[in-house]
């Protein structure tokens, strides 16, 4: 692939990348294809084991070594300062977009004193991470909302994808917040996709097959899935079965809690193709989302598309993203049980079609749009309408 003639250089860097790292990496690849279509030259700068440099459907990839992080699955760091500033001054961005608001705030810096343009995207609630981590709820407050502040005059814009991360913004008081929301890729996710033999892989005829497709990390709560199903198949009387796409730390523990509940999951591991994932969410009955920190969730907007309803987390941001096509539950097994169990009794036809219909409210077109609006490129006129 050659780069584009006109536009703007947009580099983009970001931590938590793996080749298995779900939505972020999603996300990246769709808004580095959009830029790339709009006539901008998109640059990803991410940590890898090893550098290189590459041309990809979403523009130039490069990869600088990163620290690897202990016990995270994968994931790894860019602590090189010089190297990051070096690569980036040799790039010679016309717009920095930053996707890790902690080891990389040094970048706004980098970038005022460049007179780059810069946006930073919370991927996360900084608050909703640091109860997860133990922080009872005033310190885990406080704290965000020095990390906030600092993110805040670091960059021109802050850039969140929903009213639920933008809120410890507001918080805040931060006056250069804006919203723009992801996408989900409608074409390739849908409920055509539907195989019966893959379903039948997963589920035996007359069984319930559930479905959770995420990062089997501490803050994603994957645990609750597994206790889901157990009540619903002793309380509930519910012949339910749980396939389980998705890599991570806790995927021994999960399998050691699936043997002493004794209930049938299947753990997939990281799923190839999206085209595997779209044949499964599609033969699943119910998606299960059970992370209470997820800011967009795009593999709950992922199963909707795919004609599967959700139960979501009520601490989440996910409520108002599936609307009526799914149900929020408490944080427990139980209640998420009870959601699941709900959703069972609307009819098939009626549940799928509604969450089809949800997710055609969030195509990559309008979030391309969006985001190129944040960071302040005149759109096209046609551009300009699909940007909420």
């Amino acid at each position: 692939m050659t780069p584009p003639h006109d536009g703007l250089r947009i580099v983009r860097v970001a931590n938590f990348v793996t080749p298995v790292s779900g939505g972020l990496r999603t996300a990246l690849r769709h808004l580095g294809e959009g830029y790339l279509a709009a006539g901008h030259h998109p640059v990803l700068l991410v940590p890898g084991p090893r550098p290189a440099d590459e041309w990809t459907s979403q523009g130039r990839v490069i990869t600088l070594p990163g620290r690897p992080i202990p016990g995270s699955g994968g994931y790894r760091l860019l602590t090189d300062r010089r190297a990051v500033a070096r690569t980036l001054a040799g790039l010679a961005p016309d717009r920095l977009e930053v996707s890790d608001r902690t080891s990389l705030r040094w970048t706004g810096a980098w970038a005022r004193a460049h007179g780059v343009r810069s946006v930073m995207v919370s991927h996360e609630s900084a608050t909703g991470l640091l109860g997860t981590w133990g922080l009872p709820p005033g310190p885990a407050r406080t704290l965000a909302d020095r990390l906030n502040t600092r993110t805040a005059r670091a960059y021109d814009t802050v850039l969140c994808t929903t009213a639920w991360a933008a809120a410890e913004f507001e918080r805040i008081g931060a006056a250069n917040l804006v919203q723009a929301p992801l996408g989900v890729d409608l074409h390739q996710l849908h409920p055509d996709r539907h195989d019966p033999e893959v379903r039948a892989r997963y589920a035996d005829p007359g069984q319930v097959l559930l479905v959770l497709c995420s990062r089997l990390s501490p803050e994603k709560k994957p645990e609750r899935a597994v206790e889901a199903l157990a009540v619903l198949r002793r309380r509930h009387r519910i012949p339910a079965v749980l396939a389980v796409a998705g890599a991570g730390p806790l995927r021994r523990r999960l399998q050691a809690r699936a043997a002493e509940l004794r209930v049938p999951v299947r753990f997939l591991g990281h799923l190839g193709t999206r085209a595997e994932v779209a044949a499964l969410l599609a033969a699943a009955d119910v998606a299960i989302a059970p992370g209470p920190v997820e800011t967009f969730g795009l593999a709950a907007l992922e199963a909707l598309a795919c004609g599967t309803p959700v139960a979501v987390s009520r601490s989440s941001a996910l409520p108002p993203i599936v609307g009526p096509a799914g149900l929020a539950a408490a944080d427990t097994g139980e209640a998420f049980a009870t959601a699941v169990r709900d959703l069972l009794e609307r009819p098939a036809a009626e549940r799928r079609a509604a969450a089809r219909a949800r997710a055609e409210h969030f195509g990559w077109d309008s979030a391309v749009a969006a985001f190129l609006a944040a960071h302040r490129v005149p759109l096209p006129a046609d551009a300009a309408q699909a940007a909420p």
